[in-house]
């Protein structure tokens, strides 16, 4: 039987976006009960996943030291695929490889200088590749932007929407507002572009803003609270930090509107969830998010408030005027992106290297 290695130890934290793409894929491996080959997980906790999955993957204990070239992973395994473009653990022998690449943004957030460190890894892993596979066109579109890309197999396979039910039991969540309220849940750092949504907030007196996610980046304390400070929208808006996925689902329900400003996206997955719930979406029409939120969501195509204000107003006015089309053409979006789906495409690139 052919053997799969899926480098997945960053599912351990499953609070960002690598870590929830290690799970998903997994789980959508685990209900596509493949018989053909086997799946070796690498984790740093196997317990879970055992306790979970039993004897249907194989499992290896992920050590810090695998990263070093000398105690690099020795088994040949039949392919080794790599989870992200990040990742510094890679197998000792030339064996079939994967590369996963979610985005390119390091060039942008790093350094330029294709010289640097960061890029050599990546250029590195290009190279030792057998098959890419993209998680949208736009991050297909900028690697081969900044990179040589090998004359190689590439795919572009959408993740899916990790909701699969929707929630009505919200008990447990106490509500921060009870205002009408926009919605924000990403981390709050510069690349999210959050502040410019307080600014937008000061020519918007009848909403409030609520904002989710990890506030550990500088940007919360040197842009966000400045631009709030300077707006005097403070009574409206609500930091929250990172919240339960109970506390996502209910912010989703009964949010006006998501409103996700952000300049860099390989894939982005709240319009996604918000669609899911029905909910109108308003994006940047930059990198990814146009091709992910389709044609019925909403986009800014600048930063100034007070038009990404006027295309809020007018994009619920559209919203609420004819509101059961939009909310079956948003939940049909969301349904379109399925994980069970992609894991079958996984599945066929992993066969494609046998």
């Amino acid at each position: 039987m052919k053997h799969v290695f899926l480098e997945s130890h960053n599912i351990k934290n499953q609070f960002n976006g690598f870590g929830q793409f290690n799970y998903h894929l997994i789980n959508g491996l685990y209900n596509a009960q493949i018989e053909d080959f086997k799946i070796t997980l690498n984790a740093k906790n196997t317990t879970p996943l055992k306790d979970k999955y039993g004897n249907y993957f194989n499992y290896k204990t992920y050590k810090s030291l695998s990263r070093k070239p000398l105690f690099r992973i020795k088994k040949k395994y039949d392919v080794w695929h790599s989870l992200n473009q990040n990742i510094k653990v890679e197998p000792f022998f030339n064996i079939p490889y994967v590369l996963t690449i979610h985005d390119v943004n390091f060039v942008d957030e790093v350094s330029n200088d294709m010289d640097h460190k960061v890029n050599l890894r990546f250029k590195e892993k290009l190279k030792r590749s057998n098959a890419i596979t993209y998680i949208s066109e736009f991050a297909k579109q900028s690697t081969h932007k900044y990179f040589d890309v090998p004359n190689i197999p590439e795919y572009v396979i959408y993740n899916g929407n990790p909701i699969s039910k929707l929630q009505t039991d919200f008990k447990v969540v106490t509500p921060v507002t009870q205002r009408p309220f926009l919605f924000f849940i990403g981390g709050l750092t510069a690349r999210k572009n959050p502040h410019t949504l307080v600014q937008m907030l000061e020519h918007l007196p009848d909403f409030d803003l609520v904002l989710a996610g990890s506030k550990k980046d500088d940007y919360t304390t040197n842009v966000l609270e400045t631009a709030i400070a300077k707006t005097n929208t403070k009574s409206q808006i609500h930091i929250l930090g990172k919240i339960s996925s109970t506390e996502k689902h209910y912010y989703y329900k009964h949010c006006e509107a998501l409103v996700f400003p952000s300049l860099l996206e390989g894939f982005g997955l709240p319009p996604i969830e918000a669609m899911s719930y029905g909910k109108p979406v308003f994006l940047s029409n930059l990198t990814s998010l146009p091709e992910i939120g389709g044609k019925h969501a909403f986009y800014w195509d600048n930063f100034d408030s007070k038009y990404m204000a006027n295309v809020l107003i007018e994009g619920l006015h559209k919203y609420e005027t004819n509101k059961d089309f939009y909310i079956n053409a948003y939940q049909n979006r969301a349904k379109s992106f399925n994980w069970n789906t992609a894991a079958l495409h996984y599945a066929d690139v992993y066969r494609s290297l046998f």
